[in-house]
């Protein structure tokens, strides 16, 4: 679908990549990984013709089309959601009004037996018959599953954009970027403003209904689930591996492995050269053979290897000192903003060294209940206590705006460092992404990111006790939130972490408190197996149906199939949940096919009741096919109606 060939990038005459080529095919699904600043987002704005690159080619065939999702983006506020997602139809629109143009200079000619008349017939009947086919006539249901499964309610539809936060308008830009349907779909961290279950509709769109894709994200398991062949950006090159990212990282580390002996293999090799010149540069006798070594050392081409990753770098947050026994021990607390329950009846107690996770969808409450413990919100009803001697560490978004924008990034740590970590600032300061000239840039010319980055890593070295991270991980890489999920780990004291990040939080979290529909559920367990419970829940939910609980004895059944189920590992009930969506997609897939079919055959019939069309032969042809289509539409309507109806049993 589209050829990259010799492509070179240049930023002040340095190269960025270089003679780099590879093909994307169709339905293939790319992760685009490398270290930050190898040049992954430039990547994708050269594919999407937004850049020029400095040499080479991307041929992109005329009629591909590209959808592309940049990390930031200047979004219009002028309309409602549903108005804003509709743009992703205008193509829809333009050809439906195209037709109903046709359609009443149709009734208004008489000129019946004219070729002109004919010829409008034709593209009047060829232009329904592919609106029909695009789903012009069921776009609105798209539309709205579409938003909904990024996490909008009905009630949010008629909302202005203007009253949702940046990272929501962004959802709306991805939720029409992803009706659009493109042939190739482009997105640079599409899951730093998702939730988890937002993040695992997208993981299904992507695996099952998308094209092309080619993904830069830092969230492994959004990776591993969606893509299946992985392209590296290193020293300036591409490596392009046919697998999912877990086994590129076996891979990667054996490659690794080979370049580096290849290069201490020619280090000793130029270093032998060099002392064979210098010892015999003055010598007459040897001249021809030192010129000789000479223009092997000029024409050698030099290895480069990665640098040394600093993701095993022990860190560790310093525990100031013990709290109580129950950091935190909630008693009916409930929080509302006017007639708006966020939540209410909320019993927890955190123990002492509990790391915890905070998960649900946005706006549920997870940061509002946050701020209560901290103290920022007052006005909650019950009651919220705290044990004695409890220090916060607290991580928010808005942590960058705090920092002293006169410092630069090592001047910032230098003055949080005590102890013998000070010898450590720059090591510290590399593993976070600011290593070399990085740590001395001036904190106001960093990015947000890399603000982030400053915050988390000045909180990392503050002694306290209890550690509250919202969202900690959005702007970090693969490499730092290693360093920060191991620091977390060792940490002795209390942690509540609020994320999406299923790999980050799995083997962190022992217990996670699950936000929704004005409750605060506790679970007892990992991130995985709350997972799991959930599926198995969505599960139960379809064994209810009125189909399967029609007698006493169905429903018993069910609820026994159901218990087995929860048997099912991780791995077999995300199998299982993925049939089921298959079967339900086919489902939609036949009765959509129906509706078009029967929409087509009912505009045949209404052409061969005039007096022209009752003549023309051609109408009947047609006619006959697409009731043959229909029949075929139905049978296969039926066949998977009933294997939905055995996977929800």
């Amino acid at each position: 679908m589209i050829s990259v060939e010799g492509l070179k990038v240049e930023f002040n005459a340095t190269p960025l990549f270089e003679d780099v080529s590879y093909v994307i095919n169709k339905k293939d699904r790319i992760a685009l990984v490398g270290k930050n600043g190898a040049g992954k987002s430039t990547m994708l704005k050269i594919l999407a013709g937004l850049q020029q690159p400095t040499e080479g080619v991307v041929a992109v065939p005329r009629e591909c089309t590209i959808g592309y999702l940049p990390q930031v983006m200047k979004l219009a506020d002028s309309r409602t959601v549903m108005q804003e997602a509709e743009l992703a139809f205008e193509h829809i629109f333009e050809m439906q009004a195209d037709i109903e143009r046709m359609n009443r200079e149709l009734a208004e000619r008489t000129d019946y037996e004219s070729e002109e008349y004919q010829k409008l017939i034709d593209r009047f009947t060829h232009e329904n018959e592919r609106f029909l086919m695009m789903g012009g006539t069921n776009y609105q249901a798209e539309l709205e599953r579409t938003l909904q499964g990024l996490g909008f309610s009905r009630a949010d539809f008629d909302r202005p954009t203007s009253e949702f936060s940046g990272g929501w308008r962004m959802r709306i830009e991805l939720a029409k970027l992803l009706l659009r349907r493109p042939d190739v779909l482009l997105l640079d961290e599409p899951t730093n403003h998702l939730d988890i279950e937002s993040i695992q509709w997208l993981e299904q769109f992507l695996a099952t209904r998308a094209n092309a894709v080619v993904l830069v994200s830092h969230d492994r398991a959004f990776l591993n689930n969606v893509t299946t062949r992985t392209i590296e950006i290193s020293c300036g090159r591409i490596y392009d591996y046919k697998v999912k990212y877990d086994e590129f990282v076996v891979l990667r580390k054996e490659r690794r492995e080979q370049q580096l002996r290849a290069y201490e293999n020619q280090q000793k090799q130029i270093e032998d050269t060099e002392a064979f010149i210098e010892r015999f540069r003055y010598k007459a006798s040897k001249a021809i053979q030192v010129q000789s070594r000479v223009k092997q050392l000029e024409k050698l081409e030099r290895i480069e290897v990665d640098e040394e990753d600093n993701s095993t770098l022990r860190l560790k947050f310093t525990c100031s000192s013990r709290s109580g026994n129950y950091p935190v021990i909630c008693d009916e607390v409930g929080k509302s903003y006017g007639p708006h329950n966020v939540f209410h009846n909320v019993n927890l107690t955190i123990n002492r060294g509990e790391k915890v996770a905070f998960v649900g969808k946005n706006g549920e409450g997870k940061s509002t209940l946050v701020k209560c413990i901290m103290g920022e919100i007052t006005d909650y009803t019950g009651r919220l206590t705290l044990s004695h001697n409890v220090q916060i560490g607290y991580f928010a978004q808005n942590q960058a705006q705090l920092l002293d924008e006169s410092l630069t990034v090592f001047d910032t740590i230098d003055r949080v460092a005590v102890g013998d970590i000070r010898l450590k600032i720059r090591d510290i300061l590399g593993a976070f992404m600011f290593g070399g000239e990085a740590s001395d840039k001036k904190v106001k010319v960093l990015s947000g990111g890399e603000r982030t980055r400053l915050a988390m890593i000045k909180l990392l070295l503050e002694p306290v006790n209890f550690l509250i991270l919202d969202e900690p991980t959005n702007h970090l890489d693969m490499r730092s939130k290693d360093v920060l999920k191991e620091a977390i780990r060792d940490f002795d004291g209390t942690v509540i972490i609020v994320s999406h990040d299923r790999d980050f939080l799995d083997g962190l979290a022992t217990k996670v408190y699950e936000f929704g529909g004005g409750k605060v559920k506790e679970h007892l367990c990992g991130i995985y197996e709350f997972l799991q419970k959930k599926q198995i829940d969505n599960l139960s939910e379809l064994s209810s149906s009125p189909a399967l609980s029609a007698s006493p004895t169905a429903g018993k059944q069910a609820i026994t199939e159901t218990t087995s189920d929860a048997k099912l590992t991780y791995e077999q009930q995300k199998e299982l949940n993925k049939r089921l969506k298959k079967a339900e997609k086919r489902v939609a897939d036949c009765e959509a096919e129906i509706e078009q079919t029967e929409a087509a055959i009912a505009l045949l019939e209404a052409q061969m009741a005039t007096p022209e069309g009752a003549s023309d032969m051609t109408l009947y042809e047609r006619h006959g096919k697409l009731k043959q289509q229909l029949d075929r539409a139905v049978e296969e309507w039926e066949a998977a109606s009933m294997e939905l109806e055995e996977l929800q049993g």
